[in-house]
């Protein structure tokens, strides 16, 4: 990889310097802001298509008769098995070739198999179709994150990621209480259906975004210094990095605390709240999405304004709302008047992905711009192989181990893992913190 020489100043993690000339004069452009929406859109199409099994699962437990750790491994490891081995050679391929188109492939085939999945037959049928429907998946994160960071400043990135951010929240509010209804009234075949065919259409559309110029948003005008790293150049480079590796572990934990609740909350309601399936999709649509996307913003806001006093504070705000989420779950699981476990679930839908934007700024903004999409990559593989696998899986076994003593209140407890894990992250966060400075001082010298 050619290099470039780096402004001395630019040893601040978070705030770069910024060069007296450069072609972007204004972070929010309309190429920016259309860009930023479609890819959110997108993303919201991603989190809709890999979380709807959740709602769907006592339907199709009914249906197959299969138990609830068989459920686990489906909605959880089928999954994950292609999103994980396909990322990183998909990422690799974002830092050299059209994220725009790989985006749009990828998008356009998790959409057929969302589609699919609406007239599987049995449960390896389903599996297969949740399978191939990961492998498409792969294309959407890791390449997304990358245009982003040539939208905007790096100062500006928390505010962007955590837009970026929304999708979960957009689905939430949207989507969810929509596919809920028809789940109800149409079967839950009928919900698979209904989200897979807005994703092919969108598919075509997302080809009228212009690909953004690489390091376009850099302290650096030298574009074409960045050449891509060798595969192995970038692994080393990246796990060389003891921040990158603490962040690493702190998505993990979130990974796997974010998917147990998205696959098993739908059920925890119904077997111990006694909810039907569209009173479910119409409480956690609404709670999930509007204070989620507040959280989302408020950790983007917060980090970017706080931030600008003490870079530190970008890291360690995220921190605080994963160690303060452990306690919140514990009051949504364990308490039963109603207006107790709602705030519950309003306090962990605000505080679950308020982390999300400005880790993932910090890794954009301490990796090299032909390893983002990588780097991004990796944090996704290890989120969703460990996270998604083991979160939903776990869940599921301890309900079959516990079901014989607790009945229904087995999933109760069960989702305690996600206090633990919510701590976890936190901690792992602050870890980070320490070598931040380090690391990105060894960026700026090898540029």
């Amino acid at each position: 990889m050619e290099q470039v020489q780096s402004e001395p100043e630019a040893s601040n993690f978070m705030t770069p310097a910024e060069p007296a000339t450069t072609e972007q004069t204004s972070d929010w452009t309309f190429a920016a802001v259309y860009t930023l929406g479609f890819l959110t859109l997108i993303s919201t199409f991603n989190y809709l298509d890999r979380t709807i099994l959740g709602l769907a699962l006592p339907a199709i437990k009914a249906e197959m008769n299969i138990s609830d750790t068989m459920l686990g491994l489906v909605s959880g490891l089928a999954f994950v098995a292609f999103y994980s081995v396909l990322g990183i050679p998909i990422a690799w391929l974002a830092d050299r070739y059209s994220r725009r188109n790989i985006i749009a492939i990828g998008l356009a085939f998790w959409s057929a198999m969302t589609l699919l999945t609406g007239f599987v037959a049995n449960v390896w049928q389903l599996a297969g179709a949740r399978f191939l429907m990961g492998a498409g998946e792969a294309c959407g994160l890791a390449p997304s994150n990358s245009m982003i960071s040539d939208l905007v400043r790096p100062a500006r990135r928390p505010l962007a990621m955590s837009i970026f951010g929304m999708a979960f929240s957009i689905a939430s509010i949207v989507f969810y209480p929509i596919v809920g209804w028809i789940g109800q009234h149409h079967g839950w075949r009928a919900m698979f259906i209904s989200a897979g065919v807005p994703g092919l259409i969108l598919a075509l559309a997302f080809l009228t975004v212009k690909e953004p110029a690489r390091g376009a948003a850099e302290r650096s005008n030298q574009r074409s210094a960045f050449e891509p790293a060798s595969l192995a150049q970038t692994l080393r480079f990246l796990f060389d990095s003891r921040a990158f590796l603490f962040i690493l572990l702190g998505s993990t934990f979130m990974g796997a605390n974010t998917f147990a609740a998205g696959i098993w909350t739908p059920t925890f309601l119904m077997r111990v709240h006694h909810f039907n399936l569209a009173q479910v999709g119409a409480t956690i649509g609404p709670v999930r999405g509007f204070l989620g996307a507040a959280g989302v913003l408020a950790g983007g806001i917060l980090t970017d304004r706080l931030g600008q006093r003490d870079p530190s504070w970008r890291l360690r705000a995220p921190a605080i709302a994963c160690i303060a989420l452990g306690p919140a779950e514990a009051l949504f699981l364990l308490t039963d008047p109603k207006l107790l476990w709602m705030t519950g679930l309003a306090l962990t839908s605000f505080l679950m992905l308020l982390h999300m934007g400005p880790v993932f700024a910090v890794v954009l903004n301490v990796t090299h711009v032909r390893m983002r999409a990588i780097a991004s990559a990796i944090m996704a593989l290890c989120a969703t192989l460990l996270g998604q696998a083991v979160g939903p899986l776990l869940v599921g076994f301890l309900n079959d181990l516990l079901t014989p003593s607790l009945a229904d209140d087995a999933v109760r407890y069960s989702l305690l893992i996600n206090t633990i894990t919510a701590i976890g992250a936190g901690v792992a966060f602050l870890a980070a913190l320490p070598h931040l400075e380090r690391d990105a001082a060894r960026v700026a010298r090898a540029e």
